[in-house]
């Protein structure tokens, strides 16, 4: 067993297919087949159950996954422990972000941060909110910013940039001309809503019960797994939704979209910069954390 071998195993967990992590690894799809094969006689049991096209780790593959991710993160700290001492940075770095970060704030803030630092390789772990979070926790990420705070001791968060939310019709809509509803006019409506696990969600929950109301008084007639499906579900009148602006700058400005307040709801929020309180950042991950505390100064 070395290292190599484990990293081939991982991509092939990942991604549920030999083929798919042979091109993720520059590898042919026969000498990914021979890693796991010298991996499994090394241990002596299958970690692999090949069912027709999608693979999927045995519970002995589940057991050496997870201590071939520390193995894997511990090679990688140690790069860069080195690198550091060398007076470089250099190296990978996994963060997270939920949808609407993702989408447009983190992009350009690696951009730059890369050309700051090019040997440093970026990778971004895109999800919801509960989704990011709990790589967090478990190790996977190093940090990410998320669309909600999290009642954790385990996470650490700081505020890192304010987002506005806003109800949003299509431009066809009879509110469109508005500029505000009454909340007695958004319980009539429609209402398209995002999955459990979203920040936005979360927020809209905070910002409800925070005006006396309930999520349950809603009309909801659909829940959607992300912020783009929400906005064509709106665009294709099938209702109205709650999203952050920064999601609908283009429809805003072509008008295809309208965004109106809501009377006695307050629907601000905030981004979380977010990372495990009790493990130690890498060199890379600090570096990084002081570039986003320049940033937002």
């Amino acid at each position: 067993m070395d290292l190599w071998q484990l990293h081939i195993f991982c991509k092939v967990i990942e991604n549920k297919s030999f083929s798919k992590a042979g091109l993720a690894a520059h590898l042919s799809q026969p000498t990914v087949s021979s890693h796991i094969k010298d991996l499994e006689d090394h241990f002596e049991c299958v970690l692999i159950d090949r069912l027709g096209k999608e693979v999927n780790p045995t519970r002995a593959g589940k057991l050496l996954y997870r201590y071939a991710k520390k193995l894997l993160a511990l090679r990688d700290e140690a790069e860069m422990a080195m690198a550091e001492f060398q007076g470089m940075l250099k190296g990978k770095l996994l963060i997270g972000g939920s949808t609407i970060p993702s989408a447009y704030i983190l992009p350009p803030i690696i951009g730059r941060f890369s050309k700051e630092f090019p040997d440093v390789t970026m990778s971004l772990v895109v999800g919801d909110s509960e989704y990011i979070a709990g790589e967090i926790l478990s190790g996977n990420l190093e940090m990410g910013i998320l669309g909600a705070s999290f009642d954790n001791k385990k996470i650490q968060q700081e505020k890192f940039i304010q987002d506005e939310m806003k109800l949003i019709v299509s431009a066809s809509h009879p509110l469109a001309n508005r500029k505000q509803v009454s909340m007695k006019q958004l319980f009539q409506l429609p209402f398209i809503i995002r999955e459990s696990g979203s920040g936005t969600l979360r927020s809209m929950k905070n910002s409800f019960e925070k005006a006396g109301h309930s999520l349950d008084e809603l009309k909801i007639i659909a829940e959607m797994g992300s912020t783009m499906a929400v906005i064509q579900g709106v665009k294709e009148n099938m209702g109205v939704s709650i999203v952050s602006t920064l999601s609908i700058q283009e429809d805003l400005k072509y008008g295809t979209l309208k965004a109106l307040s809501i009377d006695g709801m307050n629907l601000n929020r905030y981004f979380y910069l977010s990372w495990h309180k009790h493990r130690s950042m890498s060199p890379l991950g600090t570096a990084f954390k002081a570039f986003l505390d320049n940033q937002n100064k």
